[in-house]
């Protein structure tokens, strides 16, 4: 299947992610960090691209997700580069909300995901 395939996965009931938080869901074969700002869902991959830290488990300020290890921080909006150490962006996902649940765009798993 051609890596660039995108298909929608449902990840979570819509209420389960609050405004100001981010959390972490499999969508695919991709992990990825779902927050709420200003009342708009955002969804980026679940890595720091400087030290790969789990940001589903950072917090939020604003717009911008903050790797809880060393504060590395990226705006949910478009995954650029906030504040450092990181010096990268991170890759961002399409989500929706439909019927109360979180859908995010991520790539399907294959055979060799599991």
């Amino acid at each position: 299947m051609d890596s660039d395939v995108r298909e929608w996965f449902d990840v979570a009931d819509a209420e389960e992610v609050a405004e100001g938080d981010v959390r972490t869901y499999r969508a695919g074969s991709d992990k990825v960090a779902v927050a709420r700002a200003e009342g708009t869902l955002y969804a980026v991959q679940d890595r720091c691209s400087h030290d790969n830290g789990p940001l589903g488990e950072g917090c939020l300020i604003g717009f911008a997700v903050q790797c809880p290890r060393h504060g590395a921080m990226f705006d949910v909006r478009n995954g650029t580069v906030s504040a450092p150490p990181a010096l990268v962006g991170i890759g961002t996902f399409e989500v929706r909300e439909l019927d109360g649940r979180i859908q995010v765009a991520g790539t399907p798993a294959s055979d060799d995901d599991w």
